[in-house]
This record gives C-alpha cells, sequence and structure tokens, in this order.
C-alpha cells in the first residue's frame, strides 16, 4: 500500500502572498476550473486553519460554486484549532492533538490524498515538519506587496516541478512535488 499524498492548494500573489486572495483573484477560467477539479479530484480528506474554517462554513454550506462547492461540502473536513467548532459544518471535525502527529498518522490509513486549502500557518506547518508532498499553486499576475506569504520563514525545501501553464487570463497553474523534505 502506497502513502497517502498531502498537497497544498493556495492561490498566491506573484510575490507570495496567500491572504485575501479574493482582493486579487478578479478573473477565473475554464483553465483555471480544469486544474481546480483535477486537484479535488484525486482528494477525499481536507485539512483546514480555524480562520479558513470560519470563513468558509459561513460560505459555502450555501454556495453554488461549482466544482467546489460540493466537493469541500461533502469532503471530510478536520479543522486545526485548540477551541471546539463554534459553527457547524458537514463532515468536520476539530482535530484532537498535534496537528503534525495527526496528519503523520492520517498519511498511513488508506485513503486518497489529503487536501490544505487556504490555510496559511497550516501549509507551513506541515511543509515544515516534511509532510506535505505537492504544492498545488495558482499565480496571480499582481503584486499586493503587503499580507500573509505562504513561504516565508520556512526551512530549505527542493522542489521538482511536475506542472507549469498559463491560463488564458495570465494566472500561472504551477505544481510541484517535494524531493527534499525538511526533518
Amino acid at each position: 500500500m502506497s502513502e497517502r499524498k498531502v498537497v497544498v492548494y493556495e492561490l498566491l500573489s506573484l510575490d507570495g502572498v496567500a491572504q485575501a486572495p479574493d482582493t486579487f483573484f478578479t478573473d477565473w477560467d475554464d483553465a483555471m476550473e480544469d486544474n481546480l477539479d483535477a486537484v479535488i479530484a484525486t482528494q477525499d480528506l481536507v485539512i483546514l486553519g480555524r480562520r479558513s474554517y470560519n470563513e468558509w462554513s459561513g460560505y459555502w454550506p450555501t454556495s453554488d460554486v461549482e466544482p467546489f462547492a460540493t466537493f469541500i461540502n461533502g469532503v471530510t473536513k478536520y479543522v486545526a484549532t485548540s477551541t471546539p467548532l463554534d459553527r457547524g459544518w458537514a463532515n468536520a471535525t476539530a482535530v484532537d492533538g498535534d496537528l503534525v502527529e495527526f496528519v503523520r498518522e492520517l498519511k498511513n490509513q488508506p485513503g486518497r490524498d489529503i487536501g490544505v486549502h487556504a490555510s496559511i500557518a497550516v501549509a507551513q506547518a506541515l511543509l515544515a515538519a516534511g509532510l506535505v508532498d505537492e504544492l498545488r499553486l495558482v499565480i496571480a499576475p499582481t503584486i499586493p506587496a503587503s499580507g500573509r506569504k505562504l513561504l516565508e520563514s520556512l526551512p530549505a525545501i527542493r522542489l521538482e516541478s511536475i506542472e507549469s501553464t498559463t491560463s488564458p487570463t495570465g494566472y500561472l497553474l504551477v505544481g510541484y512535488r517535494v524531493i527534499a523534505k525538511s526533518k
């Protein structure tokens, strides 16, 4: 049995800002849609941070933005938080204990890919712990110059390019495999 992969999917600006991507993602085209669909098609579980959970649990349960609404509402969601979840959302559970150990255990269980979406601190913690197998990034042709960056304050990590294309509206769709993980 092969180990499950942890796949981080993030929307970024050219300077690496991942915070509030709705402020700099102004177009969404078919290539970006197909890319997202391909990423989520391999996932049966998602890890979210508390902030993302709070934002998303107020939006996605009533959204008709497909294919993501059906995916995120139906998939098992684990939330990295030290407090109980105060807003209900189907298939969502707070992580019990240490996030890194929890994900390490999940990787050894049968299943498909484990997704990390929109959760900067979760992605950073899992990258630093050497648990991320792939980065799937959509990079906007803009430089907001402020905001939380995804790849800030991480140890050295070697990557191998596995995908690279430009969408019709100018967004870069890139995929990287982690080949030398930090420990």
